[in-house]
């Protein structure tokens, strides 16, 4: 199960920069962007360490952070990919999380999860 997020209005790197500390810090999820999604693929948890920074995450955390399924996000900016089904509880602990990480820089977004 996917959480797709769509950000609207600028800034929309820092809204993504702050959608992955988001997810650093929840072990039962991985992410996408479309930086990881058309990029060349992240390589070794070292350099996931040196892009998120090495006092920022572990090693193993940089091992399942990144989706495997490398799928395409179409219209959305980001995705939270849920390692087992999210209770209803693990989904509004995901939308207050990330209303707190948005808050401060203005732009507004969706989430829609399927």
């Amino acid at each position: 199960m996917k959480s797709y997020i769509k950000i609207y209005g600028p800034p929309v790197v820092k809204a993504i920069k702050e959608l992955e500390k988001v997810a650093i810090d929840m072990p039962e999820v991985c992410i996408m962007t479309q930086e990881f999604a058309i990029g060349p693929p992240l390589g070794s948890g070292e350099s996931l360490q040196n892009y998120f920074g090495p006092d920022v995450i572990s090693e193993e955390r940089c091992n399942n952070i990144i989706s495997k399924s490398r799928e395409s996000l179409g219209e959305y900016d980001f995705f939270f990919e849920w390692f087992k089904k999210p209770t209803r509880d693990e989904l509004h602990m995901l939308i207050e999380k990330i209303d707190e990480a948005l808050s401060d820089i203005g732009v507004r977004y969706s989430i829609t999860t399927k």
